[in-house]
Order: structure tokens, then sequence, then C-alpha cells
């Protein structure tokens, strides 16, 4: 007698991997990559194979997230510890055995990898911190947050010795977001911006040359318009003339008479406020704000104190990202080297933002699991 076998439909195999991906997020990073492509493709016309380049980094970025939104919180909780730890010794790493590039020690060569170990806290920061505060719920004090700090205060440390301010900022705005989710007073938050604007003189004089002069060229750009000020001068001056609408796709005469500097990555925002104007950088605020406060809704259903505290923080870190690009393109934030979120040119970011999406459709889909 025939046994009748039943076939369970593809569609059923694959949708438990298909349903991690949150409906919303996803549309928003979808549009994000169509913006980002066409104006990817104006910036690049001068650069043969990077539109290819950019599209197989998205595409990384896209099955890492992928891979992640299919890692559960608990998981994510398990390497809380050892990823931290893990990037800290190969922050120690750098500073003593570090390959030196351009005058600063950031890559370590591990003989099989070369590898840039920073890049490895903006995610391992949040995930330390949100651990330790859970272990802490319900009986935190300002000890805990001291400890916090400290843990907050040692990768940062590490990095700006490297020197590379940018990411030892994305890092601390990392940490700083879980610390004031986990319950951070405003009086505390208050003696730290006067401490921070009484240390400023010290922080003046641990400060490299390099470092110091960004800051002046900040304020006074004009003291050497083909030198230094040069950066600044010549995105504003981008920004600036596009007016409402812009002059129009592949019309950008800053753009493409190669007035902007690093118009692939770091300064991609001047050429998308020369082309498309005022109402194509509001529709990239918008897509931003969209995807931010989808994190924080994520972030305010999450099951418990460690994945709201992570998501929180992985939806502030476009935030952080976005905030210091335009403020440094726009003459308001001294050049840092921050990419703009899923705009600019190149792999690293996008896979490290690619991880906090995952990280927030984990979230997401973990929160779904749990009984109302």
């Amino acid at each position: 007698m025939n046994k009748i076998v039943s076939r369970q439909p593809i569609w059923q195999k694959v949708r438990p991997f298909v349903t991690v991906f949150d409906p919303m997020l996803s549309l928003i990073l979808f549009i994000l990559f169509l913006f980002a492509m066409v104006t990817q493709y104006s910036a690049s016309l001068d650069f043969d194979g990077r539109m290819q380049d950019q599209f197989r980094n998205f595409a990384v970025a896209f099955l890492v997230m992928w891979v992640v939104a299919n890692v559960t919180p608990q998981t994510l909780m398990k390497v809380a510890v050892p990823l931290y730890l893990g990037g800290v010794i190969l922050l120690l790493g750098v500073a003593l055995f570090g390959d030196i590039s351009k005058g600063a020690r950031r890559w370590l060569d591990l003989g099989f990898i070369r590898i840039q170990p920073s890049e490895i806290m903006k995610i391992a920061m949040p995930l330390m911190l949100a651990w330790f505060f859970q272990q802490r719920e319900n009986i935190s004090n300002w000890r805990d947050f001291g400890v916090a700090s400290v843990l907050l205060a040692v990768p940062a440390v590490l990095i700006l010795k490297q020197p590379d301010l940018g990411t030892a900022l994305l890092v601390l705005g990392a940490g700083f977001f879980v610390i004031f989710f986990a319950g951070l007073s405003w009086k505390v938050m208050g003696g730290m911006v006067f401490t921070f604007i009484a240390a400023l003189p010290l922080f003046w004089s641990l400060m490299h040359d390099y470092q110091r002069q960004r800051v002046l060229t900040l304020l006074d750009p004009t003291k050497d318009p083909l030198g230094k000020g040069f950066h600044i001068i010549q995105s504003t001056v981008a920004v600036g003339s596009g007016g409402m609408t812009g002059k129009g796709f592949l019309k950008g005469t800053q753009t493409h008479l190669e007035f902007i500097p690093e118009k692939t990555t770091d300064f991609i925002f001047a050429v998308l406020a020369e082309e498309f104007g005022l109402l194509g950088c509001l529709f990239l605020l918008t897509l931003y704000t969209f995807l931010i406060f989808r994190g924080l809704a994520i972030a305010s259903n999450a099951p418990n104190l460690f994945t709201r505290l992570l998501a929180g923080a992985m939806a502030l870190i476009f935030f952080t990202y976005a905030f210091v690009n335009i403020g440094m393109v726009s003459g308001i934030l001294p050049v840092v080297g921050v990419p703009l979120p899923l705009m600019s040119y190149g792999g690293t970011a996008l896979v490290t933002l690619g991880m906090g999406a995952g990280i927030l459709m984990s979230i997401q889909n973990t929160k779904k699991l749990v009984p109302s």
C-alpha cells in the first residue's frame, strides 16, 4: 500500500526566515537605498566601478542585517560581554602593534585578516551596557551609572588615542544613549554638561595639532581658503547653491567640476543638496526621522530592559551618524570623517548600520512571540 507523503509548501519553509523583516522598517530602508543609489550615481560619475562596488556593499549589509535579524535577543545578550572584552583587547592590540597609516594607528593585522577594532565597539558598546543594566534591573543606583561610564570611557579613550575622533564620538553616543534610557537623571546630565564645558581647556591641551586646526577652521574657514578651509567652504557653497529645488540631477556644478572633496563619502550630502535642493534634503531628513521613530517604537514595545535599551540605542545611532555628518558638511561642526548613514560610499559603515537594523528587527520579531 502506497504511503501518502505530505510535502510542506516551499513558502511555509521559507516564511520564518522572511517574516523577520519588519515591514515598515524594511520599506524605509528600501527607499533610502534607492535614494542613495541615485545620489551616488551622480557623485561617482568620475569613478569607474564605484556604483558596482556600492551595490555590492549594500548586498553585504543586507545579508548581515538578515543574519542578525534571525538571531534572538537572548543570544545577543550572551555574546555582549565576550564581544566587548574582545573589542577592548583588540583596541589594546592596535595601540601596541597596530599599523600606522596617514599618521593614525587604527588597523590591526592578524595575519589572515586586517581589521579596524574600533568599528566593533559601535555595536559592542550598547550591547555591553544594555546587558549591564539588565543585570542591575530595579536596583540601579548612582554607582552603577559610574561603572557604566567607566565601561564606556575605556574604549572611547583607546579610540581617541589612535586618533579617530569621528568613531570615538559614535561609540560615545551609542553608549550614552543606553545610559540615558537606563534612567540617568536630568540633574546628572546638567552636571556632565557643566563639567564638559569646564574641562574644555584640558581637552584643548590634549588634542592633536590637526584636531585643533579643524576647530579653528570651523570658526573661520576663510583664513585658509585653499588649504584647511577648502572642504568647508566648497561644501557650504554647494549646499547653498541648490536653492529650493536644486540644479537638477547630474547638473551640480560644484559636484562635477570637482570642487566638492570626498563627494562620494563624507560630503555626499553636499551633492544631494546641490542637485535636489532643500526639498531633497527635507525628503532625506524625513526618511531618517521615520527610521528613528520606528526604532524608538520598537524599543518602547520591547519585552525587557535589555531589548528596550538596545533598541533605543540602535535607533539613535542613525541619528548620531546623520547629525554629525550633516553638521560638518554644513559648517556647524568640525570635519571628523563620519559618513552619512546609508548614503555615503563604503562598506564598513553600511555593515555596522545593517547590524543595527538587524538588531531592531530581531527585537521586534521577538516581541511578536511574547504573549501580551
